[in-house]
């Protein structure tokens, strides 16, 4: 995703630094995540949030877990941030990273981090850009230093190929999942679409008809 600047954005930031925390910030932060937040709790990590529609709707949903939003892109993370406080404030179990999702166990320690979240991921389909694919194998090593023992990844995109990719990315690091932790029409299928929180690009392609395809894979 890639937005038109907003000149507002890096002054808002600036301004918001207790809601957005900037990549240097978040490396000294390692080890110490929980003190950002009104309540030791479980954290859970979106790399690549976007505009911020689910990591705000999974905050306002289960106020009994900490979020955190990991955005790339200035505008996009001011955008996912203002809309959020001007929604509804300062949350208490929320708050995001403006910074890089490459090397995410330089932001947490071992077990800091419950849960990782993508999205929507740039599929970056062309073979030499593999490595770029978050759910390459770099990527998932970087994953399994934050999480706990067999901690989880949730994955939703609408690529078949990417998805499939993904599958194989997943089985040949040692990842595994059962029948029920993975979809291949997440809105066709009643079970698992409870308590779904959608994203800005579920929405879009959920309109052209295009299926969803979800998996939950454990270390």
């Amino acid at each position: 995703m890639h937005l038109r600047s907003k000149p507002w954005a890096s002054d808002w930031l600036a301004e918001h630094s207790d809601i957005v925390i900037d990549q240097d910030r978040a490396t000294a932060q390692i080890g110490q995540w929980q003190s950002l937040f009104d309540q030791e709790q479980p954290i859970y990590l979106e790399i690549g949030s976007g505009k911020g529609q689910f990591i705000l709707g999974m905050a306002l949903a289960h106020p009994e877990i900490n979020y955190i939003g990991m955005e790339i892109q200035e505008t996009a993370i001011a955008i996912a941030a203002r809309k959020s406080f001007d929604q509804v404030g300062t949350l208490p179990n929320l708050r995001y990273i403006y910074g890089n999702g490459n090397g995410v166990e330089t932001y947490f320690e071992k077990g800091e981090v419950s849960k990782v979240y993508l999205n929507f991921s740039d599929p970056w389909p062309k073979k030499r850009h593999e490595s770029r694919r978050l759910t390459y194998k770099s990527f998932l090593k970087s994953y399994e230093a934050v999480l706990p023992e067999h901690g989880e990844v949730e994955f939703k995109t609408d690529n078949r190929h990417l998805f499939e990719y993904s599958m194989v990315s997943f089985m040949d690091y040692g990842m595994r999942w059962t029948p029920e932790d993975y979809t291949l029409d997440l809105h066709a299928d009643e079970d698992k679409v409870q308590g779904n929180i959608e994203t800005e690009y579920e929405q879009k392609f959920m309109a052209k008809g295009q299926p969803i395809y979800k998996i939950k894979a454990h270390f």
